[in-house]
């Protein structure tokens, strides 16, 4: 009897050999970790760790080649800005050389505008005896030779008798009725010669305006 049931006994181990259990199948099946995979993920994990740190680490000579270039960039645009200045600057002063040059003398000419005034009222007067007639000669000497020296510095008469009034070479200081075939804001008449110096204006022509 005992050798029967030792002998069930061993069948039974046996079959359990031979058809192993789903249960050990899928143990089996499962993926197990060795030995060898420890040293890859240390191995990662180190290596992220140093990259991390390099990067927070900055580099003291990149940032010191970095300050000086930004000095650089600084210094090199105040010295365009200062350029340009400068530059502005010669420009601003060529043209008001340019204007003083054009207008040079235009001071004296002003004061030198009555005399041609009196010349003119003095030339205005009638006379009969030889001492005037010779006296007004003269005058109109002078002021011949006057009126030719400021034509030649481009010095003119501005036009105004029976021309339409503008404001800006003409100087109204009175006003009369329209007459006859006048037309409205012509001038009928000077009462004093006004002057340009090229194209800037002396002394506007005072006028008496048709309205």
């Amino acid at each position: 009897m005992a050798k029967k049931e030792q002998a069930a006994a061993e069948d039974k181990l046996t079959q359990k050999a031979e058809f192993p259990s789903e249960k050990d199948l899928a143990t089996s099946a499962a993926p197990q970790s060795t030995a060898s995979d420890a040293p890859k993920q240390t191995d990662s994990t180190a290596a992220e760790t140093a990259t991390s740190a390099a990067a927070e680490t900055k580099d003291p000579q990149a940032e010191q080649i970095k300050a000086l270039q930004d000095k650089v960039d600084g210094t090199e645009d105040k010295y365009l800005r200062a350029e340009a200045e400068i530059q502005n600057m010669n420009n601003r002063f060529k043209k008001e050389r340019e204007q003083l040059l054009k207008y040079e003398g235009q001071d004296l000419i002003k004061d030198i505008l009555p005399v041609i005034d009196n010349l003119e009222r003095a030339l205005a007067v009638d006379v009969s005896d030889q001492n005037g007639k010779q006296l007004k000669k003269g005058v109109q000497m002078v002021y011949d030779h006057l009126e030719r020296t400021l034509k030649d510095h481009q010095i003119i008469e501005i036009a105004a008798a029976d021309q339409v009034f503008d404001p800006t070479i003409h100087q109204a200081v009175q006003t009369v009725a329209v007459e006859g075939d006048q037309k409205p804001d012509t001038v009928v008449q000077v009462l004093q010669k006004g002057y340009k110096l090229k194209d800037r204006v002396l002394r506007p022509a005072m006028v008496v305006v048709a309205q």
